[in-house]
């Protein structure tokens, strides 16, 4: 059976569309159906039933792609990596939102990069959602942590952990609208504070504002930057308002050099999740970490 062939397949099968796979691959639409009948004469079944929108493996189709697809994300590893490189070596290739990552996949994952037999080596990239999910499903990584759950059969999403979102300020800040618990009638009171983002649409504080006041922001972003960590930091130096997640300001918030200027019944939340190619869980490497990241996620909360 070419392997060629089953590339194809197990492509097709991921992602549920010739049109997606033929783009994940650098093929035309035409060549990679050709190549999946080309596959189904040779079997003598169908793997897929054509759909209005995409295709749905058969029982065939599903028990080919179990079979087929991690014998082939293994033969891809080896042509990246080379015949000689030890399986203690392997590279785990992980992406996710810069501030979790870094904050808190990284730390956790580090741990297993020691030589004790089972390590590997372990290479990150950053990115939003929409970035770590189409570079996942390309190749490009092995693992993503992502804030939106993908469709299709391409990839595989396991909840991770969520995180809470703490409206906050510096001290004197506070001190300007008077109190620390305003109930949601109050908001008006932060309209004078300048807003603090990661970008001109405000995602956090829009989203704070829409679950909690049930309203728009009350001010475009005065200070607009890229990483969370720097609003936090131009949160502390009493720049302005910011929605952040809890862990990233607990430090400050204990050190007294921001303080919450809301503290509603049900603070917003949003769920991270965890992020693999179909099928790659058969890899130990990406199976150990996507583990570990689990076990880690139960302290996390």
């Amino acid at each position: 059976m070419d392997l060629a062939l089953l590339r194809t397949f197990v492509t097709v099968h991921r992602a549920g569309s010739f049109t997606r796979a033929a783009a994940l691959l650098g093929l035309s639409q035409p060549a990679v159906t050709s190549q999946i009948r080309t596959l189904e004469r040779q079997l003598g079944r169908p793997l897929f039933l054509r759909q209005a929108r995409g295709v749905t493996p058969t029982t065939m189709g599903d028990e080919l792609a179990h079979k087929a697809a991690p014998h082939l994300d293994a033969l891809v590893e080896i042509a990246e990596t080379g015949p000689d490189n030890d399986s203690s070596l392997r590279t785990l290739h992980l992406a996710g939102p810069p501030e979790f990552t870094a904050e808190r996949a990284l730390p956790a994952l580090t741990e297993l990069t020691g030589d004790d037999g089972q390590g590997f080596a372990l290479r990150a990239s950053f990115g939003n959602a929409e970035e770590t999910l189409d570079g996942l499903a390309a190749g490009h990584h092995d693992l993503a942590i992502s804030t939106a759950r993908p469709r299709g059969a391409l990839l595989t999403a396991t909840t991770l952990c969520d995180e809470e979102h703490v409206l906050v300020a510096a001290p004197h800040r506070a001190e300007q609208i008077g109190s620390a618990k305003l109930d949601p009638k109050d908001a008006p009171a932060l309209d004078d504070l300048p807003v603090i983002e990661v970008h001109e649409s405000l995602p956090f504080v829009s989203r704070y504002w829409a679950s909690v006041f049930d309203s728009r922001p009350p001010a475009p972003g005065t200070v607009i930057v890229p990483d969370l960590r720097a609003v936090l930091a131009c949160a502390t130096a009493g720049a302005g308002l910011a929605v952040l997640p809890r862990y990233l300001c607990a430090l400050a918030l204990e050190r007294g050099e921001v303080v919450p200027l809301h503290e509603p019944a049900i603070p917003p939340l949003r769920t991270y999740f965890l992020v693999v190619r179909t099928g790659t869980l058969a890899m130990p490497h990406i199976a150990r970490a996507h583990e570990w990241l689990q076990r880690a996620a139960i302290d996390w909360g």
